[in-house]
């Protein structure tokens, strides 16, 4: 669905949110480019990155840590990988001696970082995969991704296969030029969703939009709207979680809502269907963020004791088993019932308010449909 209102900003359309909160309703998607994050790295237009200095103290009860790991407990925006990297080309120093990154400390070390990691450079390239093109015009489009696709490649893999697979590899492929703010290895990419999250993502095409674009989303005028399957029966009709995020420390792939300093999110939700069956209890919810940290959707329902059906990593159930043997088990569910439903902000160029919606992908609605089977 296609909606076109002439020169007017994003107004909030999800009323089941409190008051205090429509005032500053937004919806930036998670990670890269959603927030002034990702305004000042389009701005940058893909300058190298400065260098930095960080000087960290070894306290006695870090005795016995290896060194990336305390590292990568005082840097809880950076990987491991990115840590082990930094120690490997002579970036950290340890009593002003080179360290690596296997060593224990003893307690008490200054541990310093002298400058950032220097990755070699990478290019994406064009490759030929299918995509739901939503909308597209001179200035942008907007894509229903299919789950399973990581939006850019990740510095951390090999060569080869961080460049292959993406949704960039494909819009090279579909639009053969996009914008340059966001770098050469993330041509056109203004905010992204999470690898086995489906749905709507915007795409630039060139850099007078993508910074138009950007702006949008550091102010918070772009609106999303998700639907989620969750675990079990949420207590309440409707709600809102505000636990601040920040990286694991121990499992580091994941985010967490139990650490101090975490950086604020807010999240609100509102039950559209509950169902009970044969396979247990499930809500499905239609979800807004005010906020768009790393996986908020997914930690936050989780952290409320609900995680999205499908998403193992936050504690959902790796299987979908029947409490009797009348009922065969549904087929596994090889992605998260996480899905970027519609979006809402203004064109770049004109100034109307765009509205799209894209559906449930069929693996989905065939879920939903033998959840609600009855006895």
């Amino acid at each position: 669905m296609i909606k076109a209102v002439s020169r007017r900003p994003p107004v909030c359309k999800a009323a089941w949110i409190k008051p205090a909160a429509r005032a500053k309703c937004g919806s930036p998607t998670q990670a890269w480019g959603a927030g002034k994050a990702g305004l000042r790295q389009a701005q940058r237009m893909s300058s190298p990155e400065p260098v930095t200095h960080r000087d960290f103290h070894a306290a006695a009860t870090d005795a016995g840590r290896r060194l990336d790991q305390f590292l990568a407990s005082q840097l809880p925006d950076l990987s491991r990988v990115r840590v082990q990297e930094l120690i490997r080309q002579g970036k950290v120093l340890v009593n002003g001696e080179a360290g690596k990154p296997a060593r224990k400390l003893r307690g008490g070390e200054r541990v310093v970082i002298t400058g950032p990691v220097q990755l070699p450079p990478l290019r994406a390239v064009a490759e030929a995969i299918p995509l739901e093109v939503i909308y597209e015009d001179d200035d942008l489009a907007v894509v229903n991704k299919p789950a399973g696709m990581m939006v850019h490649a990740g510095a951390g893999a090999t060569a080869d296969a961080r460049n292959r697979g993406t949704l960039v590899n494909a819009l090279l492929h579909r639009f053969g030029r996009l914008s340059a703010a966001g770098g050469e290895l993330r041509p056109g990419i203004v905010h992204r969703l999470d690898r086995h999250t489906s749905g709507l993502i915007i795409v630039a095409k060139n850099d007078r939009a993508h910074l138009r674009l950007a702006r949008q989303f550091a102010d918070r005028e772009v609106h999303k709207r998700y639907t989620a399957l969750v675990q079990g029966w949420m207590k309440e009709d409707q709600g809102t979680i505000t636990g601040a995020i920040s990286r694991d420390r121990v499992r580091r792939a994941r985010m967490t809502t139990r650490r101090r300093g975490g950086r604020s999110a807010v999240t609100h939700w509102r039950v559209r269907e509950r169902i009970a069956g044969p396979y247990g209890r499930f809500t499905l919810l239609e979800v807004g963020i005010e906020t768009g940290r790393t996986h908020q959707i997914r930690v936050h329902l989780a952290s409320a004791g609900h995680p999205v059906v499908g998403d193992t990593l936050y504690g959902a159930a790796r299987e979908i088993k029947p409490s009797g043997a009348a009922h065969a088990a549904p087929p596994a569910l090889k992605r998260n019932f996480l899905h970027a439903a519609e979006i809402e902000f203004s064109h770049p160029r004109t100034g109307d308010l765009l509205k799209l919606s894209a559906p449930l992908p069929q693996e989905l609605v065939q879920l939903l449909g033998r959840l609600r089977v009855c006895n």
